[in-house]
């Protein structure tokens, strides 16, 4: 008994298996989905931009325009205003100026006139103005609404200068300058620096004349009163033609041969043994002192001149 109810629990559960095959499943699946609600698209209007956007835009694009109509207008004043024009030269200020004269320098704007003081090119004008003989270094600024401001730094001589068969002015650069009319200047005299001498050069050598002079100064003050002419022609040897070598008063001229450097230790040398030269050998022409023993040179003829001076009236 037990035995065929067993039989027929398994011939239940193989047909409830059967009846629950996938493949009978698939069968009852439906053949087509169900349609889905389609989804709606909003489209935005004027590419997706908002109207906040383009209300930004149009102010950004007012202000623009009338930011550059004031820029065009300013412009054409600042430029073409004759509130803005340099017409007269009382509008150029001058400072600095002692040799060169104020109409050396307006001629220089000669040009500038009826002309905005925007569209002057200062560098140019400054370029001009450096050219200009006495002109060391020019600046050139803008007062608005129209007017120049131009200072001056003029150069400053340091001796005379044979050149040819006149006499000019060199200053500590080199460079060479008439003699302005009224003006009482002392210095010695420069040979040696032509003005075919390149600038370098005549510079160069100017230098070796700043060199003794202040050398000399510094062993006895008041020594560069005493030289009355400096020869710079040989770079090797600077030869000075000079007085007062025993006292001030003494105005018996030497010329001395100091080289080309070591001026401060020569000229000590000079006024410690000069009185002793010259009363071994007499009136002294030349000194050179170039070498380890000094030459010496006598003056003959200035040696008698002096004595028959000196000698009692009969």
């Amino acid at each position: 008994m037990d035995r065929v109810k067993a039989i027929q629990r398994n011939a239940s559960a193989a047909a409830d298996a059967e009846s629950y095959r996938p493949e009978m499943l698939a069968d009852e699946e439906p053949r087509y989905l169900r349609r889905q609600k389609p989804v709606e698209i909003r489209r935005k209007k004027f590419g997706g931009r908002t109207w906040s956007f383009y209300r930004r835009a149009l102010v950004f694009t007012v202000v623009g325009i009338s930011s550059a109509a004031a820029a065009v207008a300013a412009t054409r004043f600042l430029l073409y205003s004759p509130q803005m024009l340099l017409l007269k030269p009382d509008q150029i200020e001058l400072t600095g100026n002692h040799i060169v004269s104020r109409e050396a320098v307006v001629q220089q704007f000669a040009h500038d006139r009826n002309r905005s003081v925007l569209r002057i090119p200062l560098d140019a004008r400054r370029g001009e103005l450096e050219q200009l003989p006495w002109v060391e270094s020019a600046s050139v600024q803008r007062i608005l609404p129209n007017r120049l401001r131009v200072e001056l730094t003029e150069r400053t001589p340091i001796a005379f200068l044979r050149n040819r068969n006149e006499i000019a002015l060199i200053d500590a650069h080199g460079v060479i300058l008439d003699r302005p009319e009224g003006e009482d200047l002392n210095f010695p005299i420069v040979t040696g620096v032509p003005e075919d001498l390149p600038r370098d050069q005549r510079e160069k050598r100017m230098q070796s004349y700043q060199e003794f002079i202040k050398d000399i100064d510094v062993v006895r003050a008041g020594s560069s009163k005493n030289v009355s002419e400096i020869d710079l022609s040989d770079p090797r040897d600077l030869r000075v033609v000079m007085t007062g070598l025993v006292q001030e008063s003494d105005s018996q001229a030497v010329t001395v041969h100091f080289g080309n450097g070591d001026f401060l230790g020569k000229y000590h040398k000079l006024l410690d043994n000069f009185a002793h030269w010259q009363a071994d050998m007499g009136c002294l022409q030349s000194v050179d002192l170039q070498f380890k023993r000094p030459v010496l040179n006598p003056d003959a003829k200035a040696c008698a001149t002096r004595a028959s001076a000196q000698a009692p009236a009969k």
